[in-house]
């Protein structure tokens, strides 16, 4: 599975395909309404956006890790529910709200595909934003929501480790576990 993703992923007609099929699905999903018109005008608009905005290349050194994919999925939804029931929480306990702060972290990763998809991933998690990108030094600075005791800041910081470290495995090269 993974060589044929990999054979997949360096054809670009391949790619823009698939590009293309997921922007008339995202089209579909946002009009709520899955016709064959619908199809056709996403297909269309798909094609404009592609032709119009080209997204450069990213060189990616690695293959897809099934196996590491799934439990990143499987953490980044986790993460992300956790994170909203805590933020639900906060909105409905007693008292004075969580002491937020921006903290930094520096990412072990040199890929920018990895560094993406981390500021990414952290971006989805309620309560946390990323401000800024630091990329020769492959530092983010992101605001969270609760620094208010050394707990929750290591948790965070445990949070982000453990995300790059399955991103690395996921889509770089084989980590030890």
């Amino acid at each position: 599975m993974n060589a044929q993703w990999a054979i997949a992923v360096r054809k670009p007609g391949v790619l823009r395909a698939g590009m293309l099929v997921w922007l008339a699905l995202v089209y579909m999903a946002l009009w709520g309404d899955l016709s064959i018109g619908n199809l056709l005008a996403g297909l269309v608009i798909g094609a404009i956006i592609l032709y119009a905005l080209p997204l450069p290349r990213i060189p990616v050194n690695g293959r897809l890790h099934l196996r590491s994919f799934v439990e990143l999925f499987v953490a980044s939804v986790y993460y992300a529910l956790e994170s909203s029931f805590q933020i639900a929480w906060y909105a409905v306990r007693p008292g004075p709200p969580p002491v937020s702060g921006v903290l930094r972290v520096g990412l072990a990763t040199r890929s920018d595909l990895v560094l993406v998809l981390c500021t990414d991933l952290l971006n989805l998690i309620p309560g946390t934003m990323v401000l800024e990108i630091d990329r020769p030094r492959c530092v983010v600075y992101v605001h969270v929501l609760d620094v208010g005791s050394d707990q929750a800041v290591e948790k965070f910081y445990l949070v982000t480790r453990r995300l790059e470290r399955l991103l690395i495995s996921t889509f770089e090269r084989e980590v030890a576990r």
